[in-house]
Order: structure tokens, then C-alpha cells, then sequence
């Protein structure tokens, strides 16, 4: 067993800590320094003999973030939302603490302090955090997970925007046509198939078959789709003939080529200046609230107009699931209370009509 030297005014210990890592601590006194090598020297014996668990290393919270960042929000299809809430939510409330020393306390307090964030945000916000720190358990920086309660979010939530009748998706669609003809088949699909902008900007004419009424969607903006499966829409019948005229003005590799014949971009004009003109034109009206407007519409919703649409008509839910690519019914049962038959099977469960001694009406007794 080593022992301690003497180093200037001080008393030094060096040791070999359980990896072979070679190292050393100054004290003032010699029997502080001969006991503290003694005590490293027991864990470093238990902890080879299997009997404790090494000290996690020394990292901050902001290590945590640069680590997740780099190897593992970068493989994922879009990093953007990860990026977004570490930079706003997560490294300014933990950035300065060590990894190990975060608590239930300090993040039911930084539950508290996002109370005027809508639920929804806040469980994705703890979504991430939790993965982040089963990362950092992974990675031997926290020897315990602290334990994360997300806020109530309801399962089927009726929170979009949508064209609600056939009249407002036949005025929407004559406004898109006064646009240009690239806008109403774009639009129309967007509705009539419920693919998302990046789906239609990454479609090739090889994807569509207008003989069996059927696209294949197998990649967007950067590649693979969001889901990163491939998955099959029909051609519903109002959208046939327009894809063929279009097919045959439009005879290049991309069905939606922008002006210099290239694939649009997430922010080109067609996803957004140019929906809200169409909007106008169409009558629809937009609010304004504290400086920001909120259009009848995102592009977006044309998804979900498809989907409300389709199941007002009478659509398969399950049917929907697979064309949407959404990986559980969950997801698309939010549309499911616009079903019109949704309790006509159950109208008659508990028999007919209810007559008791043959009046046609039945006075309860009131209470007292």
C-alpha cells in the first residue's frame, strides 16, 4: 500500500482508481491524507469486487445537451424540435448543474415555471428530458434516473384546423386554380390525398399510377418520410382527372417542380405566401392578435381536411391509419368524433321505445 509523500507544505496520495487511472489529492496533515488514501483505496477494491457502483464522471447538465446534440439528435430525420426545446427550455433552466445533481424537485419546479405552455408542449419537452437522462444513466453520468410526471394529455384531442364543408374546399380549390395550375393540383392532392408538403415536393411521376388510382409516398424534403416508411395512398376519384391534365403538362421527374425545375424547399412560397393569398381570395377569414395572424389554415391542414373528410363520408378509420402512415390508431382517432354513424348501431342497444303503463309521456315524481 502506497503512502503519503511529502509535496512543498502539503502531504500528497496517489492511487489508481478502478479504470488504471492514475490519481492524486494534497492535504494539510498527514493522518487526513494517510486516511483518505486508505478510504479511496477501499471503494476503488469494492467497486472491482462488484460490491458499489463507480462515482459518475463530473458533467454538466450543458454536457448532456452537446452529447445528445451530436450523437443522436443528429440521426434523426429532422433535429429542429430537439434543438428548439434544449435551446429554449432545457439548457437555460439545468445548463449549469451537474448532470447528477438534477432532481424531482428542480424539474417539478421547471414544470411549475411552463404551466402557461399548452400540455401537449410541455409533455414533449419531459418526452426529451426523460430520454436525455436515460442517456446519461446509459453513459454512466447519473447512477439513477430522477423520476419525470408528465401533465395529462388527452388521448383524442380535436385541436386542428380543417376546410369543414364541400363548399369551403370547392371555394379553397377555385381560389388555388385563379393561383395557377400548379397550385390547384398541389392543393387539391394536399386535400383530396392528405399527404404533407414535403411528401408532395419529393413526389416523382414514377410514384403515381393513374391505372390503378394509387401513389406510392416514399420520401419528402431530406430523404425518407417523417415515419420513414413507405406507405400507399389511393387516387380518390375527384382527384384522377386532375392528376391525368396535369401528368401531361407536366411531363418532367418531379409532379411539383418549382420555376427552375428543381424540388421545392420547406419554406417556399407555394407552402406559404401563396396559401395565404389563396385564402384571402377565398373569402376566408384571418384573425389578428397582438401583432401575430392566425389564418383560417395552415398548410398543414389540408392533412387534416383529408382526414376529417374522409371519415365524415364514412371512411374506414383503420383504412385511414394506413394512408396517413400514422404508427398507432391513436393518433388517428382524433378525427373519429366527426364519424356521422359513430353510435347509429347503438341507438336501439337498450331496446325501443321506453312506455310504461301505457302513457306517451312520463311525469317523474320532483323531489321535496
Amino acid at each position: 500500500m502506497g503512502k503519503p509523500v511529502k509535496h512543498r507544505n502539503k502531504w500528497r496520495i496517489r492511487w489508481f482508481d478502478e479504470n488504471g487511472k492514475r490519481k492524486s489529492e494534497d492535504y494539510d496533515l498527514h493522518r487526513d491524507a494517510l486516511q483518505k488514501l486508505r478510504e479511496h483505496q477501499a471503494v476503488v477494491g469494492e467497486i472491482r469486487r462488484g460490491l458499489r457502483s463507480p462515482d459518475p464522471p463530473k458533467k454538466s447538465f450543458s454536457d448532456l445537451c452537446d452529447y445528445w446534440m451530436t450523437n443522436r439528435a443528429s440521426r434523426k430525420r429532422d433535429p429542429k424540435d430537439d434543438q428548439s426545446i434544449i435551446r429554449c427550455h432545457l439548457r437555460p433552466t439545468f445548463g449549469e448543474m451537474p448532470v447528477r445533481a438534477v432532481t424531482v424537485e428542480n424539474i417539478d419546479k421547471f414544470v411549475v415555471s411552463r404551466e402557461h405552455l399548452d400540455p401537449k408542449t410541455v409533455s414533449n419537452i419531459l418526452t426529451l428530458l426523460g430520454s436525455m437522462f436515460r442517456l446519461a444513466f446509459d453513459l454512466g453520468w447519473v447512477l439513477k434516473i430522477p423520476s419525470i410526471k408528465k401533465p395529462r394529455v388527452p388521448l383524442f384531442t380535436t385541436d386542428f384546423r380543417y376546410l369543414r364543408t364541400k363548399e369551403e374546399l370547392t371555394r379553397f380549390l377555385r381560389a388555388a386554380q385563379d393561383e395557377g395550375e400548379i397550385v390547384l393540383v398541389m392543393y387539391a392532392l394536399a386535400a383530396y390525398a392528405g399527404l404533407r408538403a414535403g411528401e408532395l415536393a419529393g413526389l416523382h411521376w414514377d410514384d403515381v399510377d393513374l391505372e390503378q388510382q394509387l401513389i406510392t409516398v416514399q420520401r419528402s424534403f431530406e430523404g425518407p418520410t417523417k415515419s420513414g416508411d413507405v406507405r400507399y395512398v389511393p387516387i380518390l376519384n375527384p382527384l384522377l382527372p386532375i392528376l391525368r391534365a396535369w401528368r401531361l403538362k407536366c411531363p418532367g421527374r418531379l409532379v411539383f417542380p418549382n420555376e427552375a425545375g428543381n424540388m421545392h424547399h420547406p419554406s417556399a412560397s407555394i407552402f406559404q405566401e401563396v396559401l395565404h393569398r389563396v385564402l384571402d381570395a377565398a373569402g376566408f377569414q384571418r384573425n389578428e392578435h397582438g401583432g401575430k395572424v392566425r389564418w383560417y389554415i395552415r398548410f398543414h391542414d389540408l392533412r387534416h381536411t383529408f382526414a376529417s373528410h374522409w371519415v365524415m363520408n364514412g371512411g374506414d378509420l383503420f383504412k385511414l391509419q394506413k394512408i396517413l402512415g400514422h404508427k398507432t390508431v391513436q393518433m388517428t382517432m382524433r378525427y373519429a368524433h366527426l364519424q356521422p354513424s359513430a353510435f347509429k348501431d347503438d341507438w336501439g342497444r337498450m331496446g325501443e321505445e321506453l312506455s310504461l303503463a301505457g302513457a306517451a309521456v312520463v311525469q317523474l315524481p320532483v323531489g321535496k
